[in-house]
């Protein structure tokens, strides 16, 4: 089982670290540029591919990920697996969001442990509700 470096939660007052794991350069604009401006939080690091997410969860530690289903190359449930596996999802604020809300895929990101799931066509903005609030929630917990 591999353990990656993505240990994360650290209760700091600096931003917190996303992963944005998205393929369309339209919505990863739009997300960076909506998490950023609270100043909570800040999108560190970007994948496009399965390979490239894996590889970014080993070498540097995230607060949160937000997952795409379908990617250019591999896919979310992969990443998603790999996180299951290497023990991580429990540190994590783990969020997917896609055009892909399928019944099948939910429960499985549920069985994985994923807290979110959102349809990316109906439920865009919660994404940032939601990670506003993790955001608040840490940043209040650290005072």
């Amino acid at each position: 089982m591999s353990t990656g470096k993505a240990t994360t939660l650290t209760g700091s007052r600096s931003p917190l670290k996303v992963l944005l794991i998205e393929d369309s350069a339209v919505i990863r604009e739009s997300l960076s540029e909506a998490l950023g401006s609270s100043g909570m939080l800040e999108v560190t690091g970007v994948a496009e591919t399965a390979d490239d997410a894996v590889r970014t969860l080993k070498e540097d530690s995230f607060d949160a990920v937000i997952v795409d289903i379908q990617l250019r190359r591999g896919s979310g449930m992969d990443v998603l697996s790999y996180l299951h596996e290497a023990g991580l999802l429990p540190h994590l604020m783990a969020i997917v969001l896609t055009n892909y809300a399928l019944a099948t895929y939910r429960k499985r990101c549920q069985q994985l442990g994923v807290q979110y799931f959102f349809d990316k066509s109906l439920e865009f903005d919660r994404v940032i509700e939601v990670l506003d609030d993790f955001a608040t929630g840490r940043q209040a917990s650290a005072t």
